[in-house]
């Protein structure tokens, strides 16, 4: 289980941690959690909704994440489809999550990295809306993803993170069909102006 993100408080906030945001909840869920620094990321291991899971954190920076996941596969003995990959999504609404298996790396330098390095893109991907910038906003996709949550979007966030969770809980106890069926069902309509 990869949550994606750039280390450092200089990121910590931005809409790029989301996965970071998301895996440090599900980590709060492990009892006796202890984090370790290996595979060029910090892990950890334990029970999660009943499952055996290993938690990554890439402490590599985004565009190298494949350089710490690649190498916790192998040692886990993880096969592409056992591994599952938390992070920030600009084609979805921000709010919604989302599950997928494999496709491409939409551009999303984070999954290209693992797909290279892994040489597979059919890992479970746990996808959660940032959105797309706003109207206006002057800036690459690069700088909106690297940019913090708005007042309104920071209050909402703590909801986010909870639906990534729970989506990624559901693939770990139905399955990964399931609960693609279960979650993306439920995807709230939101108001489009808010996207």
């Amino acid at each position: 289980m990869v949550g994606l993100g750039n280390p450092g408080k200089k990121y910590a906030e931005n809409r790029h941690n989301v996965g970071f945001m998301a895996l440090d909840a599900l980590a709060n869920e492990v009892v006796n959690l202890s984090w370790k620094e290996k595979w060029s990321g910090i892990f950890a291991k334990g029970d999660l909704a009943g499952v055996p899971a290993t938690l990554l954190k890439p402490m590599t920076f985004m565009n190298l994440s494949g350089d710490s996941v690649q190498p916790a596969m192998s040692f886990v003995k993880a096969a592409i489809g056992e591994v599952i990959v938390l992070h920030d999504e600009i084609d979805i609404p921000f709010g919604e999550v989302r599950l997928k298996v494999g496709g491409g790396h939409a551009g999303h330098n984070g999954l290209r990295s693992i797909i290279e390095r892994a040489g597979s893109p059919d890992f479970v991907r746990v996808r959660i809306g940032v959105g797309r910038p706003p109207p206006g906003f002057r800036g690459e996709v690069a700088d909106y993803v690297l940019s913090g949550f708005d007042p309104a979007e920071k209050a909402e966030l703590p909801d986010l993170v909870a639906r990534a969770t729970l989506a990624t809980k559901k693939v770990l106890t139905l399955g990964i069909a399931a609960a693609m069926n279960e979650v993306n069902a439920k995807a709230p309509q939101r108001n489009a102006a808010r996207s």
